[in-house]
């Protein structure tokens, strides 16, 4: 349980069951367990229906010991794995849910699915156990649940690992096979960066659908709610040697909506090889993600290696119908970070594959100045370039896929790392780029690869490109003589007989 853990839940939300009738209604009794009926289009009517009415923030309705715990305790909350849901049922998948407390103080409505019919999954204490002297009196009150994660045989077949969690406002992450949790991802971004302040929409009811004898994907639906929009999503969640969320999402929002962030992304930068300035510290690089991809609806493959940075940086990638973006984690040798402990070389590469048309917008890359790695510094998103308007329906599907290495467009070769440094006694800085794939197999030194490098201000010295004879991969240097700028936006690829052989390399300098 690190940083994405203690991400604030954001607004509180109306307690509500879900009846037969599709409505919202005021909670029942604990004995008054109820069933639905329940299809694709349930959720998107319920959301539709918040939509049309005010949003109300009800009052935390939790005792002073949870209300006030703090981390070490909450951690110590644990749910027993014996009473997992569909352990009995010997099915592919199961449940386990977070208890409320600490900064989760939001009550979370969880529902199973099975023939058509939604049925609440009741709370209990005796679901989890308690540290010794930490509960001054357990409440056998129904405070609900917090969040739940999924376990399935990742790993291996005789074990089930945890593939996801949902806990905190939208938030939720996963990794596939032999990964640890690293970045992760969101329902919505709402006024990031905004002078209004950040809202952070709920996810405040969830359906599990229980999942076939053989099946190897389990079907999660969520209801979110904020001030500003209501919403609903489907995730249909494969697990694997790359875990994918296919996301069907539906915004109906209560009013114009000027800065959405859809398939946001959230992750951690500290500094890696190309920002060591004033870093002491034994590792190479710590971070949970060393760059943006992107692969436009033009065709173009970018690369934009991650700052952290002395001010806040927003960084706008305008473009139509993008193919996908996302943040990745590049960088796979335990020797790239000599952390025995954080193994930032099993965190996942988080890729957004858009389906169907998104039509005009931008990729938006914040990147927030830290001095530690526990606080997530990394936002990404995409912004349609016109407004969602009140009233509406707005539909955006796409996929998720946590990964090692994206495998977009693999003709070309990919950006494998970046190095800046001083030029002794110059002022100017080095600007190292290493790339790597079967682009560039079997090219020599006189095969007419050149180093296509250009900058918006400053001044370019001595490009060069030459193979790497240890990797098999290629290497751009220059140096940068930046005069006053105060930034200068770099471009950089290989290219032969005019066409490019690798993706773009984009990268802002600032002093």
């Amino acid at each position: 349980m690190r940083r994405r853990e203690v991400i604030l839940g954001g607004l509180s939300l109306p307690v509500a069951a879900f009846a037969g009738s599709g409505l919202l209604v005021p909670r029942l009794l604990a004995a008054e367990r109820v069933q639905a009926a329940f299809d694709a289009g349930t959720v998107p009517a319920l959301a539709r229906q918040l939509a049309a009415t005010p949003f109300r923030k009800p009052a935390v309705e939790l005792p002073p010991w949870l209300r006030d715990i703090g981390y070490d305790a909450y951690r110590g909350i644990r749910f027993n794995p014996t009473h997992a849901l569909w352990r009995e049922q010997g099915l592919p998948f199961q449940a386990q849910f977070f208890h409320p407390g600490f900064l989760f103080k939001d009550r979370v409505q969880v529902f199973t699915v099975a023939n058509g019919r939604a049925s609440e999954v009741p709370y209990s204490s005796d679901l989890f156990s308690f540290p010794a002297g930490t509960v001054p009196g357990r409440s056998a009150n129904d405070l609900g649940f917090a969040g739940f994660r999924l376990h399935g045989r990742l790993n291996r077949a005789d074990y089930f690992d945890e593939i996801c969690a949902f806990l905190g406002a939208s938030y939720f992450r996963a990794v596939a096979k032999g990964q640890a949790y690293g970045l992760s991802a969101r329902g919505l971004a709402l006024n990031t960066l905004q002078p209004q302040g950040e809202e952070f929409p709920v996810f405040r009811s969830f359906w599990l659908e229980t999942p076939g004898a053989g099946a190897d994907a389990v079907v999660v639906h969520a209801l979110m709610d904020s001030p500003s929009v209501s919403g609903a999503f489907r995730f249909a969640i494969h697990p694997g040697e790359e875990t994918r969320f296919d996301v069907q999402a539906r915004l109906y929002p209560r009013v114009e909506l000027a800065h959405a962030g859809i398939a946001a992304l959230t992750s951690m930068y500290s500094f890696g090889a190309s920002d060591r300035a004033g870093v002491d510290d034994y590792r190479p690089a710590v971070h949970d993600s060393d760059g943006l991809a992107l692969w436009t609806g033009a065709g173009e493959q970018i690369w934009r290696p991650l700052q952290n940075p002395a001010t806040v940086q927003d960084s706008g990638f305008e473009d139509s119908n993008p193919r996908g973006f996302g943040l990745m984690q590049r960088q796979r040798d335990f020797a790239d970070y000599a952390d025995d402990e954080a193994h930032y070389e099993r965190r996942p590469s988080l890729w957004v594959e858009p389906v169907g048309d998104w039509g005009k917008g931008s990729v938006h890359l914040i990147e927030l100045p830290t001095d530690d790695e526990y606080h997530d510094n990394i936002v990404a998103f995409w912004r349609p370039a016109a407004p969602l308007a009140a009233g509406r329906e707005y539909r955006f599907d796409y996929r998720l896929h946590w990964c090692n290495a994206h495998t977009w467009n693999p003709k070309l070769a990919s950006v494998a790392d970046t190095r800046i440094g001083a030029v002794p006694k110059t002022g100017a800085r080095r600007v190292v780029i290493d790339f790597e794939g079967e682009a560039l197999k079997g090219l020599q030194a006189e095969s007419g690869v050149q180093a296509d490098v250009w900058s918006n201000t400053g001044k370019l010295l001595n490009p060069v490109a030459h193979p790497l004879a240890t990797t098999g991969g290629w290497r751009i240097g220059f140096e940068l003589d930046p005069g006053d700028a105060k930034a200068v936006e770099l471009h950089a690829r290989l290219k032969k007989d005019a066409q490019p052989l690798s993706e773009t390399w984009l990268y802002r300098w600032t002093p």
